[in-house]
């Protein structure tokens, strides 16, 4: 498996290209913005796109999926159930906010614990709450790899002031549905850089008995 990181759009979103170099299959974990980098690296390796896995429905998560359908027919996205209130409602995800306004009403939706078996691999989806309503983490427990979205990020988490966040949820997402994780698990965030839940047990300061810093602003 071999894993590329764009960062894309306002707010520096990674949005991470997940390929099979064996099958020649590939899923895109988020889509911030329309990439012609992306699609042009598809069609060069010659790859076979099998869909978008959407981590929660923020503006900043979401904004290129109609560019990458239009250039895919027929291409899937996935999200959890929760988030559609999420992708259909442009205040409720932000993109009004920004002027413009973007909704997706094209999703299959997913529940927690299910099992994604796309482009050759199979990526658990982890319903972790507390960023938005239906954020999700996909988890690849063979390759020890987690894609935490916006819920757990290095040193941080995500922040909850947004609709339909909830502080006390995100906490007990991440303690109790991340951290169950082998330590050598390496954790792909949606914004800054990469990280292990060993790590994460270790110096994360949200999840010290003394911890009193702020939500990180993403």
């Amino acid at each position: 498996m071999k894993i590329r990181n764009f960062v894309l759009g306002m707010v520096s979103t990674n949005c991470y290209l997940v390929i099979h170099e064996e099958t020649r299959q590939c899923v895109l974990i988020d889509a911030a913005v329309y990439s012609s980098e992306i699609t042009e690296q598809i069609r060069r390796e010659g790859l076979d796109f099998r869909g978008i896995l959407l981590t929660h429905g923020h503006f900043d998560h979401i904004m290129g999926i109609d560019g990458f359908v239009k250039e895919f027919p027929g291409l899937p996205v996935y999200a959890h159930r929760e988030e559609a209130v999420l992708l259909t409602d442009a205040t409720m995800n932000a993109s009004a906010d920004f002027g413009r306004p973007y909704t997706y009403s094209g999703a299959s939706y997913t529940e927690d614990g299910g099992c994604l078996e796309l482009a050759g691999l199979r990526f658990q989806v982890i319903h972790t709450p507390g960023h938005t309503i239906g954020g999700c983490c996909y988890y690849l427990p063979g390759e020890k790899v987690l894609f935490s979205g916006d819920t757990l990020f290095r040193e941080s988490i995500g922040r909850t002031d947004f609709p339909t966040g909830n502080s006390r949820q995100l906490i007990d997402s991440v303690q109790k549905k991340l951290f169950i994780l082998p330590e050598d698990t390496v954790v792909y965030p949606g914004h800054m850089e990469a990280t292990t839940i060993g790590d994460e047990l270790k110096y994360n300061p949200y999840f010290e008995r003394t911890a009193s810093k702020k939500t990180n602003d993403l």
